[in-house]
């Protein structure tokens, strides 16, 4: 048993836990020097960092951890999640790709890989992933409000009426928004009780 490992780790989740991330971060490199295979050191760094959002400190403690551990969705999807945070989308499509690869109903992978075609313009692209995450949690607004902008983008108003009722049916302060983003006055009788 590496005892050193385990002893900076423990200690670097008491500081975490104590909100003294600075000596966290330490401990947690001591860590990885004793233990260089240890994936979940180098991640939690990047949590640190991404908890105060410093995406561009966070990226790099999470692309180590991928390299040290090639088959962990969720750091692939963190590492995605950082990507979309600091606008380089090409590289976090490529993140969660690798996530699908791995997991294909991680429906958070989707939703960031469809939100990332969005920003990129590619708004066919973004429905397909937006419709799976939506598929895999259909109790999530946030991916129907995004998939029916993207049929907005597309030109597919029968489409966005369709997203629209199903939004409707559990969250109508969210259908109020997309009914209003989509200009879709035509559906506004749906949420007109709210205030």
């Amino acid at each position: 048993m590496n005892f050193a490992k385990w002893q900076h780790y423990l200690r670097a989740q008491l500081f975490q836990a104590l909100h003294k991330d600075e000596a966290a971060i330490i401990s947690y490199k001591l860590t990885l020097q004793a233990a260089p295979e240890f994936a979940r050191a180098a991640a939690c760094i990047g949590f640190i960092h991404a908890k105060r959002g410093d995406f561009a400190a966070a990226a790099p403690h999470f692309l180590q951890a991928t390299q040290i551990d090639p088959g962990d969705a969720d750091i692939h999807f963190n590492l995605g999640y950082v990507y979309d945070k600091l606008g380089k989308y090409q590289e976090a499509l490529q993140a969660f790709d690798t996530v699908l690869r791995l997991s294909p109903k991680f429906d958070r992978a989707w939703y960031g890989k469809g939100m990332c075609h969005a920003a990129l313009g590619d708004h066919r692209a973004a429905a397909a992933a937006l419709l799976e995450a939506a598929t895999l949690q259909p109790m999530n607004p946030h991916a129907w409000y995004a998939l029916g902008m993207a049929h907005h983008h597309l030109h597919e108003p029968e489409r966005v009426k369709e997203i629209i009722l199903q939004l409707n049916r559990f969250d109508p302060r969210m259908t109020r928004q997309l009914i209003h983003e989509t200009e879709r006055s035509d559906l506004s009788y749906l949420v007109h009780d709210l205030i």
